[in-house]
């Protein structure tokens, strides 16, 4: 997507934001796209995309010369087929992004290990320490020093300005003291002492603190890049989805074609089992479509001539021919894929808990690091102990801990999320959990199973209920219909092997007819049965309108002239919906079902789990308005789906959970994939997600309390530096230590 036409509104384009390294880089280019006169703009970091609405008078690329002056890239998104080619290799920058880390890891581990253990350190360490310690800080944090560049042009400081400043300070403070000091004299040792005196800095070399961090830092920004570079893999799996040939109707033959190539109005074949190339109106034959990905209805829809069909479901019963009424993007399927990626990038960028403490923690820092430079300056305590507790500043707020706190516990927590089938796919997904209120449950795959199956048999007087599945079944079993195979199904598994029909028709919209074991056998809905002039007696009638009333689907059964049996067919409530509903309540969310199915179906599965609130008959489009009102009504809203239906809902929601044994496009489009068909393990989601949550809130609190409470002690030229190496190490242990935590969780 480029742009869209104007309207009342304006137009709308879609901008691809490159340069971006945290939340606070959205937001800045967002500010000052909006500062323009006639232009809204929202910028997701998550995506790196910006959507931008402006009036007549502003020129595309007057928005992209305002971004690149802030300091970033702007360009259109590339046709379909070349980001397509485009996503095939690794991204230049995830492989420049692992290259560093790797580079940071082997190098900087030897020069930690140096300067904790007095033990290691060997005649000359140091020099070895600096020969290491420099393509990390050079190299590996290149990336750090030229944002932080970025935002000191344009007057900003973010975490990565922290990083930079604070590694660089320690890395030229090690190279003046090993040149001009005396760190650099042979046989130099960092005696492990915990004294607080005022040293002169001379002696005293910070390489590990410079390389340590940049690898921590590293890591998580690799772990993250991974996971932004999925963003678009909803809408791929969304147009995967659809037909990628179709059988076109021309000069009376039929013609293999791709799907782009079909035109409006073109006649095109569907068999049995294949999807429907595109959204069109039946022409000739009569099926049933299971259109269930699509609507969320459990049971198949009969179509005849006349009948719309729609893109990507598919021909679950007899041959028909479809006219093309819409192609490409003015599909059902197309804009379902339009509604997916509108609502992630509207979704609020969820910001770092350190970037948001660094918008005022980083300015605080630097200000007070050339406020103590200029003190004992100005105090007359000489140059070189004005410089140590000026850099002691910068460098016990660089945050080695910090670059833990995060990735640690999401290490820990997503690992052990794996192992009870719970993927969680990054840490914006874990600020959601706790806010959210309501829980909004697909019906169809996620509360049901999503299959139909034989719920219940009821037989006239004195009818054998195994002679009713013999027949029913037999006859069945040579049919292509979802209902059909459900009866056969359930027959085969109580009666064994079933006998093979000795005549068999099908007759569209009603049902089969045939002859077994000697018997004319009728199954299907009543009407078939009035065609030969047989009549349901009382008990039978009533076992059919109590189904229908339930929303289920009701099977008449007929041999020999006289009505036998009424089968009952549904898709069956999972046994673990009912008390994953009730575990939803204990953590305080209200359940709302929401299904494309219909208003009896839904009141009664509702019924049956326990869910007061049921919205039914909802278009997917829908889906996601309804998502939208509950978010208008002041609730945070998460949302449990498994169908392509669900996508776009999914991604509206303000935390998604998408059934594992669903569709790729909804596991994409949601927050939380559960690996089982199990609701209960939403629960379980919820519960980790929030406790993972508030581990790495804690890991962020000690990782800066650590920090503010040296910051006094460094200021006053009093921090030692084996005490600063300490509490760095400790502060690090303590963030591990309580990360493993949730190893334990259950």
């Amino acid at each position: 997507m480029t742009t869209a036409p104007a309207d009342a509104a304006g137009t709308r384009v879609e901008l691809e934001i490159g340069g971006m390294t945290c939340a606070s880089c959205a937001a800045r280019v967002e500010k000052r796209l909006n500062r323009m006169d006639g232009v809204t703009a929202s910028v997701n970091y998550a995506t790196e995309k910006a959507q931008v609405t402006f009036v007549d008078g502003v020129a595309v690329e007057d928005l992209l010369a305002t971004v690149e002056r802030t300091g970033y890239t702007a360009a259109l998104p590339a046709p379909p087929a070349a980001e397509e080619e485009r996503e095939r290799p690794e991204p230049d920058e995830l492989a420049g992004l692992r290259q560093r880390l790797v580079t940071a890891v082997v190098l900087a581990l030897p020069v930690v290990l140096m300067a904790m253990v007095p033990a290691l350190q060997f005649r000359n360490w140091q020099w070895l320490s600096l020969t290491l310690a420099s393509p990390v800080v050079v190299h590996a944090a290149w990336p750090f020093h030229r944002a932080a560049w970025t935002n000191l042009r344009h007057g900003a400081a973010t975490m990565d300005t922290l990083i930079s400043v604070g590694t660089l300070a320690a890395y030229g403070w090690s190279l003046w003291a090993l040149f001009f000091g005396t760190a650099g004299e042979m046989g130099m040792k960092h005696p492990f002492e915990l004294s607080v005196e005022r040293v002169d800095g001379s002696g005293t070399i910070y390489l590990e603190a410079a390389a340590g961090v940049t690898a921590f830092i590293l890591a998580g920004r690799y772990f993250e890049a991974r996971s932004k570079r999925r963003a678009g893999a909803a809408l791929r799996a969304l147009m995967e989805l659809g037909a990628r040939d179709v059988a076109v109707l021309r000069n009376g033959r039929e013609v293999r074609v791709p799907t782009a190539e079909l035109a409006v109005g073109e006649l095109f074949v569907v068999r049995p089992g294949e999807k429907v190339a595109t959204d069109g109106v039946v022409r000739k034959g009569t099926s049933a479509v299971d259109a269930s990905m699509l609507t969320g209805e459990s049971v198949p829809v009969e179509v005849a001539v006349g009948d719309p069909v729609t893109g990507a479901t598919v021909n679950a019963g007899g041959r028909i021919v479809v006219e093309a009424a819409r192609v490409g993007a003015d599909t059902q399927l197309a804009r379902m894929a339009r509604l997916v990626e509108d609502a992630q990038n509207g979704k609020a960028a969820a910001q770092r808990l350190a970037d948001r403490i660094s918008a005022v923690f980083v300015p605080v820092v630097i200000a007070l690091s050339v406020a103590t430079l200029g003190y004992w300056l100005g105090a007359g305590e000489g140059a070189a102990a004005a410089f140590t507790a000026a850099v002691a500043v910068l460098i016990i707020a660089c945050p080695c801990a910090l670059g833990l706190a995060t990735p640690t516990a999401l290490m820990v927590g997503t690992g052990r999320g794996a192992q009870l089938g719970i993927l969680i796919k990054g840490p914006e997904v874990l600020e959601s959990t706790r806010a959210v209120d309501t829980i909004v449950l697909d019906k169809t795959g996620t509360v049901t199973k999503g299959a139909m199956a034989l719920v219940e048999l009821h037989a006239a007087g004195g009818v054998d209920e195994g002679t009713v599945l013999r027949l029913a079944g037999a006859l069945e079993h040579a049919s292509e219909h979802p209902i059909a195979k459900a009866v056969a199904a359930a027959a085969a598994e109580r009666t064994g092997e079933l006998p093979s029909p000795e005549d068999f028709t099908a007759v569209p919209g009603l049902g089969v007819q045939g002859v077994v074991d000697g018997h004319a056998v009728l199954v299907g809905r009543e009407k078939l049965l009035r065609r030969w002039a047989i009549d349901l007696p009382g008990e039978l009638t009533a076992a059919k309108d109590e189904a229908e009333l339930k929303g289920r689907t009701a099977v008449v059964v007929a041999w020999d002239g006289a009505a036998k049996a009424v089968l009952v067919v549904a898709d069956e409530v999972k046994p673990t919906s009912a008390e994953a509903v009730r575990q939803l309540r204990a953590l305080g969310l209200a359940p709302v079902l929401l299904t494309g199915d219909n208003e009896a179906v839904a009141r009664a599965v509702a019924a049956e789990v326990g869910i007061d609130e049921v919205i039914a008959e909802v278009l997917p489009e829908e889906k996601v308005s309804v998502v939208e009102r509950l978010q208008g009504e002041g609730k945070s809203v998460a949302m449990v789906g498994d169908g392509v239906n669900d996508a776009a809902a999914l991604a509206q929601a303000d935390l998604g959970l998408a059934m594992g044994t669903g569709t790729d496009a909804a596991i994409e489009a949601g927050d939380l994939t559960l690996v089982r068909g199990d609701l209960r393990v939403a629960a379980d989601a919820i519960r980790l997600s929030r406790r993972t949550l508030g581990t790495i809130k804690g890991n962020l609190f000690w990782a800066f309390g650590y920090n503010v409470a040296a910051l006094p002690l460094a200021a006053a030229g009093l921090l030692n530096p084996m005490i600063a190496g300490a509490a760095m190490a400790f502060s690090s242990v303590f963030v591990v230590g309580n990360s493993l935590r949730l190893r334990g969780f259950r």
